[in-house]
């Protein structure tokens, strides 16, 4: 296992080099710079921004200048936001989607597994039906439309909680944008965790299980432990994508996470700021398909990678 791992970690280091290889260059095809306004700035002026920010010099070299700045964990200066680095933004607004994330994503397991293994014990029977619908409606409605709503009925007309703002983390500010977050992957894991189940519970070994007379709660925890395998699969794109923030949700409830950094960044060409956000998302890919192929042997035995 340990020469998988390391093996994981070296080839990682080209895909990333890939990745901020395609994004430096794709981003620059865009038309417009950081400093284009509607209303020009002096000639003299751009040319000292763009001195400043190394922009004068040919593409290329700023290619080699930024990629060996981000090997030293340097992602410069915003180009928009110029009192801050994007290390800076990062270490403000990370940890805070990374928080959003880690609890929506465990919402999703617990809820959407639970959910996902009622209606599999009980096909074709209302509670079956039940989770089937209200997967269908978590996947179909949009997080922009759910979260107004949510606010409307819990922050304004019952006042249960703010309607937004993130005070320090208060629990009761956590409350809807995690549930906001949650809803779609609830669905998804509820739909996955019924169809693996089904599968697993007429595969031989389950039946042969039930012919030995076993408990039901033990064939649950062996059907169980086989339907995993395809909701981790899912869970780990899924994490990486959630744990770096939703743009929607981060907007609507006002919470100062990198999600909206990446918007801004994108909007007003802030080169540096995309980027940044970019190697961040790339690396949390990498490490949660790694645990993942890691969750894979500790789940089922068969598979090996020595």
């Amino acid at each position: 296992m340990l020469s998988f791992i390391s093996r994981r970690l070296l080839t990682a280091i080209p895909t990333l080099f890939v990745i901020v290889t395609i994004s430096f260059f794709l981003i620059r095809l865009a038309p417009g710079g950081p400093f284009d306004l509607e209303r020009p700035l002096e000639a003299k002026v751009m040319e000292n921004l763009n001195r400043i920010y190394q922009l004068d010099k040919p593409l290329i070299q700023q290619y080699w200048l930024y990629l060996s700045a981000v090997m030293r964990g340097d992602f410069g200066p915003s180009f928009i936001l110029r009192d801050f680095t994007v290390g800076e933004l990062f270490a403000r607004g990370l940890p805070i989607s990374m928080t959003l994330g880690a609890l929506a994503i465990t919402l999703a397991i617990l809820v959407g597994g639970t959910l996902g293994t009622v209606a599999a014990l009980r096909q074709n029977s209302l509670a079956d039906y039940l989770v089937t619908g209200l997967g269908a409606m978590g996947l179909t409605i949009p997080n922009f439309v759910v979260a107004p709503v949510l606010q409307i009925v819990f922050g304004l007309a019952l006042a249960w909680l703010p309607v937004a703002g993130w005070a320090n983390g208060a629990p009761r500010n956590l409350v809807m944008p995690v549930i906001v977050l949650a809803l779609p992957q609830i669905a998804v894991v509820a739909r996955m965790t019924r169809a693996a189940m089904i599968e697993n519970l007429r595969s031989n070994h389950i039946r042969t299980l039930r012919s030995l007379g076993l408990p039901w709660h033990v064939i649950v925890r062996h059907a169980l432990r086989g339907a995993s395998l395809p909701v981790i699969s899912y869970l780990g794109p899924a994490a990486a994508a959630l744990l770096t923030g939703s743009v929607v949700v981060e907007t609507i409830f006002g919470l100062p996470g990198i999600g909206r950094y990446f918007v801004e960044g994108a909007l007003n060409r802030d080169y540096t700021l995309v980027m940044g956000t970019v190697v961040v998302v790339a690396v949390f890919v990498l490490i949660f398909n790694l645990v993942v192929d890691i969750l894979y042997a500790i789940v089922d035995p068969r598979i090996r990678y020595d």
